[in-house]
């Protein structure tokens, strides 16, 4: 099979490239753009390829009776206070582009409605993602792949037809599918990472890992098992408030994540065994019979 890869900007997704390492921010700024901008910090500092942020129409995405259901939180008493509070709206996506411009990182979105892929257009974002639950709304997906970017599309609580389904709609080109589990964190026993080989087996796109999970092992794995971008969550506070937080890494984790992920290329190597250059004093020292 012909492996096909995507242009994210000035970055290439596929094999042989460096692996794409997303730093999402989703909702984690809890509606203040100071923390936004501390994330971004920590993704630059640790060096990730892009940062990721998620919006919504909420009187699009939600029902009435969803908004009006009672949970309490610091913007009010029902859900739908709390929805609204965690959206940023223009001025603040202003200042996260041009903050994210001076530091040098890409950023772009998950959008959950046609009306948020809009609100997206107007700062020329380099790719959109399809976030786990949208998978199955063959009407977004359609309205995104419109604008003629490249999508990365999640596959959290989807089954394999569901998923070749929406790869019908979406095309194969300038296309990357990421094996997602949806449980915040993720279980071992739920995280499944042969998906990735069985993705890659199936589809000629790149592929890549969502991952949920606490810690960096599984997505080190992912990398080592094929997947060509990681996508993790990210947090000031794993303690913060917030349905997200404990699915997150803060910056120690995070630099552990791109520091092992950089490596895995490295202790794989060609797969031809030689003798190094560093064995021949060892050789000489212990081999009885050369």
């Amino acid at each position: 099979m012909v492996r096909k890869c995507v242009k994210i900007a000035d970055k290439t997704v596929g094999d042989g490239f460096p692996c794409f390492i997303i730093a999402e921010i989703g909702i984690n700024h809890n509606g203040q753009v100071g923390l936004a901008k501390k994330m971004i910090d920590i993704a630059v500092t640790t060096g990730c390829d892009a940062v990721k942020f998620q919006k919504r129409t909420v009187d699009v995405v939600y029902t009435k009776e969803e908004l009006a259901r009672e949970r309490k939180s610091v913007f009010g008493n029902t859900n739908g206070d709390l929805k609204r509070g965690l959206e940023f709206g223009e001025e603040e996506y202003k200042e996260i582009d041009g903050y994210c411009k001076e530091k040098g990182i890409l950023w772009f979105a998950s959008c959950w409605d046609e009306g948020s892929v809009d609100f997206m257009e107007k700062f020329d974002i380099p790719c959109y993602k399809i976030a786990s639950a949208s998978l199955t709304d063959d009407n977004l997906l359609r309205y995104t792949k419109s604008k003629g970017k490249p999508i990365l599309l999640s596959t959290g609580m989807s089954t394999m037809e569901q998923i070749r389904h929406a790869v019908s709609v979406l095309g194969e080109d300038n296309l990357v599918i990421y094996h997602c589990t949806s449980t915040y964190p993720t279980n071992a026993d739920e995280a499944n990472l042969r998906v990735i080989e069985t993705l890659r087996r199936e589809f000629s796109c790149p592929i890549g890992y969502s991952g949920h999970e606490r810690g960096v092992t599984p997505s080190v794995l992912a990398v080592a098992l094929g997947a060509n971008s990681v996508e993790r969550h990210i947090t000031l506070d794993r303690t913060n408030w917030g349905s997200d937080q404990a699915a997150s890494l803060e910056m120690a984790g995070l630099y552990h994540l791109v520091r092992d992920v950089r490596q895995v290329p490295i202790l794989l190597g060609d797969g031809k065994k030689v003798v190094y250059k560093s064995e021949l004093p060892i050789i000489e020292k212990l081999r009885r019979v050369k």
